[in-house]
């Protein structure tokens, strides 16, 4: 990493000034990403960029230092924390001893102590970065990632191959802790063509997995091995819903082996489940979850619950012919191209010289089955397979094999266009529905990001993404605009006062209400007043 970025933090500009200027930042292998005059910008500036230093006051508006400090501990755990402060009081320094700061620095800062303070930060975050990356402790690691025993019992069960009265006797025999009482799987898949350098991909994959282990395992409590060149979580829930905020921790994590091991990840996660060994269906919709990458982008969590209309997680069980399975496969995630490869593909399986006539009604009555089992776990009606199920098959056991492969081609490209728009309109039903209820409840203080994401249903990384692809803005953005824009038709409209105009649009401090409007309109609310009624 060239330079480490520091976020500086302080309510008086002339200080954050003076602090840029006392030292020469790119020479120490630091640059000053920017600075925020409240812990509230200050965090906001933290979820977009994080950086890897936050050098903060501690008394400053709207959030003080200590309450930013410990949110970014809890959120960004990798990020070093200064405190700089013209007030010494021993409860403060002992407060930033709690949350581990890496300094405690009385103001007026000189240059000598900051160019001190930041050349061991420096050697310091050199050295985790260099851990990290160190070939040899990621092959030892990889080696002895996991007990050969507990490994091929992880595998088995997400195999299906684990019966339920020798559950018991493997859990004991293996030392193996797996209380739930709900559990959910997760794949995390690592690029093999994207790597740094010329970093080995297994080497790189066992690397992202240690991570794994240190920012998802001990939350979750989950159980980690690798299994087909993916790393497999299984991961234990006290609810259900807390896989909206399960999917949050992935997405955030996905965007840090970015910046930090440069390694492209993407975690599908699973259905939730009850029973330990329903962890193999839930396997199967993780598994299937990373494969809408090539929908959704890469580096992020995708969880099958979220991305697929319908009933999702679900899978056609209907037909065990692989080339069947892969022609559904194609319909949900390839163009047309994949989809035409595909029918030929299946069609050639059960060609008819190779089959007798027998099994050629057998597989045409295994076929339709198979489109109206898959029809109905898509949501979707397919007039012709839904209608006259009798007929259709008549009909297709007298066609020959151009009109069958015409025929299936046609039936199978208007389920793709089915299932894209029916994924399309519920990304576009959920953003309506999110912007109405900005539009009824704006004034309500306690509207956010989390309540509004639990009220739909969905995960907050998730529905940020759609958000902001769907309107151009970010959630909180938009809320601001609109509230933002409602203050101001008070303001020309009515003769109330600027404090009560706050109230009424959601903000329960005039002071940052006033702080907000002067940085959305560049004028204090008074001032908008003022020069609209003169207009």
């Amino acid at each position: 990493m060239e330079h480490y970025t520091v976020l500086l933090a302080d309510d008086e500009e002339e200080v954050i000034q003076a602090i840029r200027k006392k030292i020469n930042w790119s020479e120490l292998g630091f640059s000053v990403m920017g600075h925020a005059t409240n812990g509230v910008k200050a965090l906001e500036m933290m979820e977009e960029a994080q950086p890897d230093v936050l050098m903060t006051d501690i008394r400053m508006p709207y959030m003080d230092g200590i309450e930013l400090a410990n949110r970014v501990k809890a959120q960004y755990p990798s990020t070093k924390i200064l405190f700089f402060t013209g007030f010494d009081e021993f409860e403060y320094a002992k407060e930033a001893v709690h949350l581990e700061a890496e300094e405690y620095i009385l103001k007026p800062v000189n240059s000598a102590e900051l160019t001190e303070v930041f050349t061991k930060l420096k050697t310091k975050l050199d050295q985790e970065i260099s851990e990290k990356r160190n070939v040899e402790t990621l092959q030892k690691y990889y080696m002895e990632s996991l007990p050969l025993l507990q490994a091929n019992f992880y595998a088995s069960l997400i195999e299906g191959k684990i019966h339920e009265d020798e559950l018991s006797k493997s859990l004991s025999n293996y030392q193996i802790e797996f209380p739930g009482p709900f559990y959910c799987c997760l794949v995390i898949h690592t690029s093999a063509s994207q790597t740094p350098g010329d970093m080995n991909p297994m080497l790189l994959s066992a690397s992202v997995q240690k991570q794994a282990v240190e920012h998802l395992a001990l939350k979750w409590r989950a159980k980690c091995f690798s299994y087909l060149e993916n790393t497999i979580l299984l991961v234990q829930l006290h609810r259900k819903n807390e896989a909206a905020e399960l999917t949050d921790d992935c997405d955030r994590f996905c965007k840090y082996a970015l910046r930090i091991l440069e390694a492209v990840v993407t975690i599908g996660i699973g259905q939730a489940c009850e029973s330990i060994l329903s962890l193999s269906r839930s396997y199967e919709s993780a598994r299937e979850a990373v494969s809408y990458r090539a929908i959704y982008g890469a580096s992020r969590a995708i969880n099958m619950k979220e991305v697929v209309p319908g009933k999702p997680g679900g899978r056609d069980n209907s037909a065990n012919d692989s080339e069947l399975l892969n022609l559904f496969k194609m319909i949900r995630l390839g163009g047309e191209q994949d989809v035409e490869h595909a029918v030929g593909r299946y069609l050639s399986h059960i060609s008819f010289p190779d089959k007798s006539l027998l099994q050629h009604h057998v597989d045409i009555m295994e076929l339709i089955s198979a489109l109206y089992r898959f029809s109905i776990n898509q949501d979707i009606v397919v007039e012709e397979v839904c209608r006259d199920i009798r007929n259709l098959y008549n009909r297709l056991l007298d066609m020959e094999p151009d009109a069958l492969h015409k025929w299936l081609l046609d039936i199978s490209l208007s389920c793709r266009e089915k299932i894209f728009s029916a994924r399309n309109r519920s990304t576009q039903s959920f953003v309506a529905r999110a912007q109405e209820y900005v539009s009824n409840n704006y004034m309500d203080e306690e509207l956010s990001l989390d309540s509004l994401c639990e009220i739909l249903g969905v995960s907050n990384s998730y529905f940020s993404t759609i958000f902001k692809k769907e309107t151009g803005h970010s959630f909180i953005q938009y809320l601001t605009d609109y509230r933002m824009e409602q203050a101001a038709g008070l303001l020309i409209g009515t003769n109330e006062k600027s404090y009560m105009i706050a109230k009424q649009v959601g903000y329960t401090d005039p002071n940052y209400f006033s702080y907000v409007f002067k940085r959305h309109f560049g004028v204090s609310p008074s001032k908008y007043r003022t020069e609209h009624a003169k207009t």
